[in-house]
């Protein structure tokens, strides 16, 4: 499915609205097992629902304050729902030797759908989250637990103060898939300067990998800026998204990805190439006629990412 069509694929009748439940134990219906209600609950920066999927027992959507933000599949954590998502953990497999353990900063948590990812297929890994709204770490920590034994930390922080304060050099992953603003909407200002990549930079080792998930739509000036200021500090690059995203007939996200050292582009374009929904590659003297002239973004002139068309992201 597209990215507009993700909370559709749920099956959920946006007319119902969802009674809140207190505690996981009340949710089974006697008569109905099967029948397990939405929980909807109050957190820090809005209205969180977790809905039920009515095709897979153990999985459930996110919204917040109605904006789609995260899907998790308890009894699968390998099943991703989301494009975004999956063009993510196609990096996240490619950041090393596969099965390998690796050391993730994830900034930006919702319902830990990249790292229960990440503690499922490199077993051993050690990932650390942040994310600012900890009503909502709460509620995920306890409607939607993660494997206790995964060496998985979650932490109620601010995305770029907690990246500058990671140790220096120690993370193999820093995966960016951070939306605030009225809704859920926005990529923050703060996480899409030049200083920010910098500090990216800084946290991760000399072969370590930045993988951001952005968005943006005609005339695409928020990414063409991206790329440039990521290019600014990381000499490999790629942009990974969908045709009609790339051309600017249509918004959704796009996934950059920055390092160090030469990015597996051919196997990555393989990957995408064979997505559901399949996705483009674009690196080197291509995306950096993408960039064109665009400038570099720095904390006194960035901005956020401008917001979907009314509608797009909804329930």
């Amino acid at each position: 499915m597209n990215e507009q069509a993700q909370a559709e694929a749920m099956r959920q009748d946006p007319q119902e609205e969802p009674s809140e439940v207190e505690s996981p134990q009340d949710w089974a219906d006697e008569d109905d097992p099967d029948d397990v209600p939405p929980v909807v609950r109050q957190v820090d920066l809005g209205l969180a629902r977790l809905l039920p999927d009515l095709d897979r027992a153990r999985a459930w959507l996110l919204t917040m304050d109605g904006t789609p933000q995260s899907y998790v599949d308890l009894d699968d954590p390998r099943h991703l729902e989301f494009e975004y998502v999956q063009r993510l953990a196609h990096v996240a497999d490619l950041c090393a030797e596969p099965g390998a353990p690796v050391t993730a900063l994830h900034l930006g948590g919702g319902a830990l759908t990249l790292p229960r990812y990440l503690a499922a297929t490199r077993p051993g890994s050690r990932q650390r989250v942040a994310e600012l709204d900890a009503g909502l770490i709460a509620l995920v920590r306890e409607v939607l637990p993660w494997d206790a034994s995964a060496d998985l930390t979650v932490e109620a922080a601010d995305a770029r103060a907690y990246l500058e304060a990671a140790p220096p050099a120690g993370a193999d992953l820093v995966v960016t898939d951070v939306f605030g603003g009225a809704g859920g909407h926005t990529v923050p200002a703060a996480l899409t300067s030049v200083e920010y990549h910098r500090a990216v930079s800084a946290a991760l080792r000399p072969d370590g990998v930045h993988v951001a998930n952005l968005a943006d739509g005609a005339p695409l000036t928020f990414i063409r800026g991206q790329v440039a200021t990521a290019a600014a500090v990381f000499p490999e690059l790629a942009l990974v998204a969908e045709a009609p995203v790339l051309r600017g007939r249509r918004y959704g996200n796009l996934v950059l990805v920055a390092s160090h050292r030469p990015l597996p582009v051919d196997a990555l374009t393989r990957r995408t190439a064979g997505d559901p929904f399949p996705a483009r590659v674009v690196a080197e003297e291509r995306l950096a006629a993408f960039a064109g002239r665009a400038r570099v973004v720095t904390d006194a002139g960035a901005v956020p990412s401008p917001p979907p068309p009314s509608g797009a992201f909804t329930v």
